[in-house]
């Protein structure tokens, strides 16, 4: 028989957990919001046995808790069902933030259960209860051993790929997921800001950058990022570069710091795939630090 479950936080992730999880076996004993209505509403979409806006009512003699709340008050609502003995020994605590490590649940430690956290890596923008959303996306895990061998077990049940991290390097994991996500889009709006400064209107713009997109995201996947590098800085073409430079400083120029900056770091990329003679990586770097 698989372990019985709580949520505490009924959003959108909390909510995916509770449908997903009981789908593959678990049983969901009681789900908990601060407001009672929330409760009641998130229980009839899961099916949960229980309800409460009291963490604690729900969570007692329950094998894995999840808190799902807003990051500021994990620890906060953590420390809550502890003092209130919604704990034991034998309980398991996880939460699902992508930026705080598993050490934020330490209330829970104290009373001698499990901490873990278990990250979808995967954004959750709207809900979609008819879909299994975490189907083929990577799960992270780290904490205490029986709490990654549970995330293991249950991300494996949800059809995801589990990886374990470092519980002391769980803020870079998220920052790496920031500049995955986040960052490709503001580099998006960044390329098709200067297409529209071409003479392509906006809502075409992406479109004729999207096939050259998607090929760079296919030679990553297949050769990795230093192999799929390409272009004017990979091939030392120091004329090119300058004319990037003088134009965008010219009709662009909020955006000519962000493309220094990323050139400046193309460089290190470049040289670490040996396209890039000395000579050219040292003018390059004149140019993109402002001193050409």
């Amino acid at each position: 028989m698989k372990p019985s479950f709580a949520i505490v936080g009924c959003g959108k992730v909390g909510t995916a957990l509770g449908i997903n999880l009981s789908k593959a076996g678990y049983r969901l004993a009681g789900l908990s919001c601060r407001a009672e209505e929330s409760a009641k509403k998130a229980a009839e979409i899961t099916g949960a046995e229980e309800y409460s806006h009291i963490p604690w009512d729900i969570t007692k003699n329950v094998d894995i808790i999840f808190i799902t709340t807003p990051d500021g008050v994990i620890t906060e609502v953590c420390g809550e069902i502890a003092r209130n003995g919604g704990l034991s020994e034998a309980s398991i605590v996880l939460h699902c933030s992508g930026s705080h490590p598993s050490t934020i649940l330490s209330p829970a430690r104290e009373t001698g259960a499990s901490i873990g956290s278990m990250h979808p890596l995967q954004s959750f923008a709207a809900a979609d209860h008819a879909r299994n959303s975490f189907e083929g996306i990577i799960v992270s895990t780290e904490g205490d051993n029986e709490a990654v061998n549970i995330s293991k077990e249950m991300a494996k049940d949800l059809g995801a790929t589990c990886i374990t991290i470092k519980t002391e390097a769980k803020t870079l994991y998220h920052a790496s997921a920031v500049v995955a996500c986040n960052y490709l889009v503001t580099l998006q709006d960044f390329a098709v800001r200067l297409m529209e400064a071409a003479g392509i209107s906006g809502k075409e713009a992406f479109q004729v950058l999207k096939p050259l997109v998607m090929g760079t995201l296919s030679n990553i996947e297949k050769a990795g990022t230093v192999k799929a590098l390409t272009g004017p800085i990979a091939r030392g073409d120091v004329e090119t570069v300058k004319t990037h430079v003088n134009d965008i400083r010219s009709r662009e120029p909020d955006l000519i710091a962000l493309y220094n900056t990323l050139g400046l770091h193309t460089i290190t990329i470049a040289e670490a795939g040996g396209t890039l003679s000395e000579e050219a990586a040292g003018e390059l770097r004149q140019i993109l630090s402002g001193k050409d």
